[in-house]
């Protein structure tokens, strides 16, 4: 049955539990065969908690959530369990065998609605990079093709989903994260708006308001169900997004009207040469949303063309890094030095070790002057912005590898790879990336629909919409369970 399972989504298989058709216990003993058969293919998972999750999955006390049973993998990075490794890709953790002794506000959530912890899954270190390929614990595959880049940061659970391994996995995203490996790997990959998901308690917000947290699916209605899942207030967040009118999932399946949407086939600050195919992509997908009845017309805020805000955005991530090794010093007691992590990593956080406090606080001054400018686009009459959501397709292995004497090689090359995803961490508004093109070469190239703050049901009802216009759940990539 094991393979079988492999092709349904959360919702299925948390529909299988109810309907009393499936155990939990057996929901997971299925998922983790898949892992132990299919993942040395891929190194999407590479922390294990097994014998914990078939305990969970078994015990009468496991949460009646709306995906009671429903296998699950945590991203190693940000969110963490109670009483499991935590390594945030890096190898001094895991040399030093680093536990985190409590859930995270997101975890607790993911728990109570009934999700099981199969495991962690592979990052990049801290997580700055478009490509998952750590030291601590090698590259992760992509499932369409194993000798390119699953994506970054979130590409071990993104790689684990599109091989059917679990139907669902946490991801997080800084400046493309969850969008980016949902793009490679053929996922739907939907951003949130900045505050729609809590960080508590060990942060009020990531990378000066630029990441956000939620999941990589294979289905809209398993984004959007989570999302009712896991969004919301909890006490100490700094802010927090408004409250939709009705759940999320009510939303998939809903008429979004006729809309106005605005097309944007090239990289609006000029960073990056946009390939061919990821061109005819959005621009496919314009013809289909104008046979939807949508009017779409090339037109997107002019302020997105500043060239100035990727430097802004730089002082704010290099500083954060800086910042984060000196917060692993903190805690593990333990100065940490060039040895000790990556020479990308190192490089980054030496950048930020030059931030002054003033130069800090006038990036986030730039960052929100420039979040009003994009925002007015939107209230001027647009419904959504269509982009590519990556200006080419899956890179290979190893083109994000720093070089001898360029330790900032993939960094920079990494600030071209986000010209389209990257602004809407910016501006905190809610992206998707759909799975509705693929190459002639038979690698899924995503698409990116932008939205005005807290409008992920719009997101939702078209997104749905064009999974109906254009159906992706029959593709299976060559490495699947």
């Amino acid at each position: 049955m094991s393979d079988e399972l492999a092709l349904l989504d959360a919702t299925a298989q948390a529909e299988l539990v109810r309907q009393r058709h499936v155990s939990p216990r057996e929901l997971v003993d299925a998922a983790i065969a898949r892992i132990e058969r299919v993942n040395p293919q891929l190194n999407a998972v590479i922390i294990q908690r097994f014998e914990k999750a078939r305990a969970e999955a078994a015990a009468p006390d496991l949460p009646d959530g709306p995906f009671r049973g429903v296998p699950f993998l945590l991203k190693d990075l940000i969110c963490h369990s109670a009483g499991d490794p935590y390594h945030a890709g890096m190898r001094l953790l895991r040399e030093l065998e680093w536990v985190e002794r409590y859930d995270t506000y997101l975890a607790a959530r993911f728990r109570a609605a009934g999700f099981v912890f199969l495991g962690r899954t592979n990052v990049p270190e801290l997580g700055p990079a478009p490509t998952t390929e750590p030291v601590a614990y090698g590259p992760t595959r992509n499932p369409w093709d194993t000798n390119r880049s699953p994506g970054g940061s979130s590409g071990g659970s993104a790689a684990a989903v599109a091989a059917g391994l679990v139907p669902v996995a946490h991801a997080n995203d800084g400046g493309g994260s969850i969008r980016i490996p949902s793009s490679e790997c053929g996922l739907v990959g939907l951003k949130p708006s900045r505050g729609r998901t809590s960080l508590g308690p060990d942060a009020g917000e990531g990378w000066g308001g630029l990441s956000v947290e939620h999941v990589v699916a294979r289905s809209v209605r398993d984004t959007a169900a989570v999302l009712d899942a896991v969004a919301g207030y909890l006490p100490g967040d700094p802010y927090t997004a408004p409250p939709p009118a009705r759940p999320f999932r009510d939303e998939a399946g809903g008429p979004p009207g006729r809309l106005r949407v605005g097309l944007l086939v090239k990289a609006p600050a000029g960073q990056a040469e946009v390939h061919p195919e990821c061109a005819t992509a959005a621009r496919e997908t314009a013809r289909l949303l104008e046979s939807l009845g949508h009017r779409v017309e090339e037109s997107f805020p002019v302020a997105l063309a500043d060239d100035e805000v990727g430097r802004a955005a730089v002082t704010v991530i290099t500083a954060a890094t800086a910042r984060d090794l000196a917060y692993w010093s903190e805690r593990t007691g333990r100065k940490i030095g060039p040895g000790d992590v990556e020479p990308m990593t190192w490089a980054i956080a030496e950048m930020g070790r030059r931030v002054s406090a003033s130069d800090y606080l006038h990036a986030i001054e730039y960052l929100h002057a420039h979040t009003r400018q994009v925002a007015a686009w939107w209230a001027e009459g647009f419904d959504l912005l269509l982009t590519p959501t990556l200006p080419e397709p899956p890179p290979r292995l190893g083109e994000f590898d720093p070089a001898p004497d360029d330790p900032l090689r993939g960094f920079t090359r990494g600030g071209a790879f986000v010209a389209f995803t990257m602004p809407f961490n910016v501006i905190g508004q809610p992206a998707i990336s759909l799975p509705l093109y693929w190459s002639a070469d038979g690698l899924p190239i995503g698409v990116q629909l932008g939205a005005a703050y807290g409008r992920e049901d719009l997101l939702i009802r078209v997104a749905a919409q064009l999974e109906g216009a254009r159906p992706w759940s029959g593709r299976r990539p060559p490495v699947h369970a």
